[in-house]
């Protein structure tokens, strides 16, 4: 199915996509009447939201190449936001060495400005999914082999992915312009009329695409990958909570926790092994609320359906063929640690380090941290002597392309297994692909942001409980990592032996109550950065809470203690948002003025 999803994408837009830097989304001419007039049907329709899909991922394959949805390399417009949400979030280092795709180092830095080129492929991409969701709803005005509830039906899908990509541009650029199916320039098919202003906030547009398809999607699904009623109403709460709509946001979470259920009809709960929701083998379960689809060696003719956005992000060296980036950085390693009683050292992590084998050559002696850690360590971060995966015990430096800069760890999260290698990887490019998908929204993540809504104006100790469920299931042994039966064949299976000291516990009764909202907050936020570390969240979860400069700035001080390569970093006031991309303001001149106008600072 995922590879029909992009086999009907390329028949529905014939047209070719946007190609190089000459054409902007809001200088683009929607197709043809002649073409309208030949997709105006159910057929046509459907072909088209598939299309719609088919642009979360941000990437296209076209002559043989891969490139994204902009025409530029498809790291660039990862829809897991690893660069602008985890990099630049304080999760991980860009990784490599300092020269190797130095724009990201540029904007993990807070030096991007609005040339950097990085910004107009993710602002290009996400306006090209508003566009083909803008054309499902134009044409479903005029449909009349469809029955009503099949337009509400595929309205709410469009509703619900015009939604998604709006949130993505929102967070990333805050001003930005709205262009829907009922615009006069969408209509007109006036090139000019797509130089719209981006001086009103979008939120009530985005809170009202999603109430759409909560109220009018389907909770069932034939089709896994497409979007139901609770997906909606978990991105509608997510919408409320970014504006600081706690009231409305909390009773929409707590009926998502309640009742919700996957488009396969299961009820959503946590899986019991953590490592599950990052397994292509395991995906698609409980936990998964919404995710983007992927597939390897499909097909296709190559690895645009393979994951791309992360092809960068596999160890250096070793038996993966590329690249050694987005690496953790030791500030996120340190906040694994707990104390005596396996709780988190909310405010003093840092005074508690993990021991690393920064300088230390892999074949010289190490031994790895003894104390106590909370085992979703190392199903987040790479480290040397403990399993990683079924590939081995990470050898350290030898998988490391540059230490000195970016330190001695790998990613894990978006990294296949060894074996199922023959059906999840795909090597049909020069960088690896794989078919593990990226869940947009986790259950686990539903209850942290239910949490947060309840420690501001409910009850802190359901806020408690929400975030004790998410602390339980990392609890369990089940789900911890264990040493290989014999570490030189890592395929022969695992011991029942943790493969560090893993100690975790969740908070005793009454705990949040008794220490007040503001420490309850601090603990919730905390429980965000461990669970849904190198998903793309940190950042933005920073700039929401209003604390990003200060976290920041204590995050570049003591990690370049560390590495070389965030010497310079420095989060200015500024920094809460990035820069309009100077190509799209160049481009929205009307009457000898843009009608862009960029964000206040750069």
């Amino acid at each position: 199915m995922k590879s029909f999803y992009h086999i009907l994408l390329s028949v529905a837009f014939a047209t070719p996509l946007m190609s190089g830097c000459s054409k902007s989304f809001l200088e683009r001419t929607p197709q043809s009447s002649l073409e309208e007039s030949s997709l105006t049907n159910k057929k046509g329709v459907n072909a088209l939201l598939i299309g719609a899909y088919g642009a979360l991922d941000g990437q296209d394959f076209k002559d043989g190449d891969l490139t994204n949805l902009s025409g530029g390399s498809g790291y660039a417009v990862s829809p897991d936001n690893w660069i602008y949400g985890s990099v630049c979030g304080g999760d991980a280092h860009k990784g490599s060495d300092p020269g190797d795709a130095s724009a990201i180092l540029q904007i993990a830095t807070f030096v991007g400005n609005a040339t950097n080129g990085f910004f107009n492929e993710k602002w290009r991409v996400d306006y090209e999914g508003v566009r083909r969701c803008n054309f499902v709803l134009h044409l479903l005005k005029n449909v009349t082999d469809m029955t009503e509830a099949e337009k509400k039906e595929a309205a709410g899908e469009a509703r619900f992915l015009r939604g998604h990509f709006y949130s993505d541009l929102k967070k990333m650029f805050d001003h930005v312009s709205w262009v829907d199916e009922n615009s006069e320039s969408y209509s007109k098919l006036n090139v000019d009329d797509y130089k719209v202003p981006n001086d009103k906030d979008i939120w009530p547009m985005i809170e009202a695409d999603f109430k759409y398809a909560a109220d009018n999607l389907n909770e069932i699904q034939d089709v896994i990958g497409r979007a139901n009623s609770w997906a909606a109403k978990a991105y509608l709460a997510k919408t409320y909570l970014y504006e600081k709509k706690y009231v409305e946001a909390m009773p929409i979470f707590e009926d998502v926790i309640a009742n919700g259920q996957t488009a396969k009809g299961v009820h959503f709960e946590l899986v019991q092994k953590f490592h599950d929701n990052f397994d292509a083998f395991t995906e698609n379960n409980s936990e998964a609320v919404f995710s983007i689809q992927y597939s390897a060696n499909d097909g296709s003719g190559g690895t645009g359906n393979a994951n791309q956005g992360e092809m960068l992000n596999y160890p250096y060296n070793g038996p993966f063929s590329c690249c050694g980036f987005y690496q953790p950085t030791q500030d996120l390693v340190n906040s694994f640690r707990t104390d005596a009683n396996g709780l988190p050292y909310i405010d003093d992590f840092n005074s508690h380090p993990v021991e690393n084998d920064m300088g230390i050559a892999s074949d010289e002696a190490f031994t790895p941290d003894a104390g106590n850690l909370d085992p979703r360590l190392d199903w987040t971060v790479g480290r040397r002597g403990i399993p990683f995966l079924d590939w081995g015990n990470h050898p350290g430096n030898n998988w490391i392309r540059d230490q000195h800069s970016a330190g001695p760890y790998s990613a894990v999260k978006n990294v296949y297994m060894q074996a199922t290698q023959d059906k999840f990887y795909d090597g049909n490019g020069w960088a690896p692909g794989n078919a593990i998908n990226y869940v947009l929204i986790r259950f686990s993540d539903v209850l942290l942001m239910a949490a947060e809504c309840q420690a501001q104006v409910g009850d802190l100790n359901i806020a408690q409980q929400h975030v004790n469920t998410v602390r339980a299931r990392a609890a369990n042994p089940v789900s911890w990592v264990k040493t290989y039966i014999d570490p030189e064949h890592p395929l022969a299976g695992y011991t029942n032996t943790p493969a560090a000291n893993y100690k975790i516990s969740t908070y005793t009764a009454g705990t949040f109550t008794a220490k007040g909202k503001a420490w309850a907050t601090k603990a919730i936020q905390f429980e965000r950065k461990l669970e849904l570390a190198m998903e793309g969240h940190r950042y933005f979860d920073l700039v929401r809470w209003g604390i990003a400069q200060t976290e920041l700035n204590r995050y570049f001080s003591y990690e370049k203690t560390i590495t070389t390569d965030i010497a310079t970093g420095n989060f200015g006031a500024k920094n809460v948002r990035y820069p309009i991309p100077q190509r799209q303001i160049d481009l929205s001149v009307k009457n000898g003025a843009p009608v862009l106008i960029q964000n206040t600072g750069y």
